[in-house]
């Protein structure tokens, strides 16, 4: 039995996400159709994670048990040729029996991308959440130092998020400007569900001057007071799972 390790880049904006769900078409189902396809059996892809509808990624991690004896370049060259233009394989790497993508991840990067030029633009569309006005970027990231370090995050999660608890380690957020684009990087060891949207909206609303790095800070002190509003999913990008 050999367990494969895949890399998967992905442009989620026509999927329902990554799980497999009854309301959309999803990219585990896409994932495993090919694998089927490929090797005549049916498989079931372990993640490291989901992503919701429309949040892209570039480092997805995901695993699979076979006994076909393909070599490693089939999960690459083989598998994008199955696969559609919006999904490939970026890297193949047979693990231990005992890996496990979800359980032993140490850890993963977020990227939020905002557009903050005048007009919109239908090159980043897809990709960024275009912000009219001014940001003051200076205070978004006064308001990023209060995510550092092991808190509750029970501001900043989404209804229905079923955690057993709130409480999640975030070691960096940076904020960086590339001509119009503003990128916010998260690193932590792990996030709750819409977590990473929600700090970005928080950090938004803090750089329009809507809400103060205190009222950022008052989310920890007293957890579950309202953060900033849950930005939407095309700006989010999976980038990296650390193991």
């Amino acid at each position: 039995m050999r367990n494969i390790k895949l890399t998967i880049e992905y442009d989620g904006t026509s999927y329902a996400g990554w799980q497999i769900q009854p309301n959309g078409l999803a990219i585990q189902q896409v994932m495993e159709e090919a694998l089927a396809k490929m090797l005549q059996e049916s498989v079931r892809l372990h993640s490291s994670g989901r992503t919701d509808a429309g949040v892209h990624a570039q480092g997805m991690v995901a695993a699979f048990t076979t006994e076909r004896t393909i070599p490693l370049r089939a999960f690459t060259e083989g598998l994008n040729a199955l696969l559609p233009s919006d999904i490939a394989v970026r890297d193949a790497a047979e693990m231990p029996l005992e890996f496990h993508p979800r359980f032993d991840a140490q850890g993963k990067r977020y990227r939020y991308t905002l557009h903050i030029g005048r007009y919109r633009s239908p090159l980043c569309r897809l990709y960024a959440w275009h912000v009219r006005g001014k940001l003051d970027l200076e205070k978004m990231r006064e308001a990023a130092g209060l995510f550092i370090g092991e808190k509750d995050f029970a501001s900043f999660r989404t209804v229905g998020c079923a955690a057993r608890t709130t409480v999640r380690r975030i070691d960096a957020v940076r904020i960086t400007q590339e001509d119009d684009l503003v990128h916010i990087d998260v690193t932590g060891s792990g996030f709750l569900r819409n977590m990473v949207r929600i700090m970005a909206g928080t950090l938004v609303a803090v750089g329009r001057g809507k809400l103060s790095p205190d009222d950022v800070n008052r989310c920890f002190e007293v957890p579950g007071t309202p953060a900033g509003p849950t930005s939407p999913p095309h700006g989010l990008c999976l980038i990296e799972v650390y193991y």
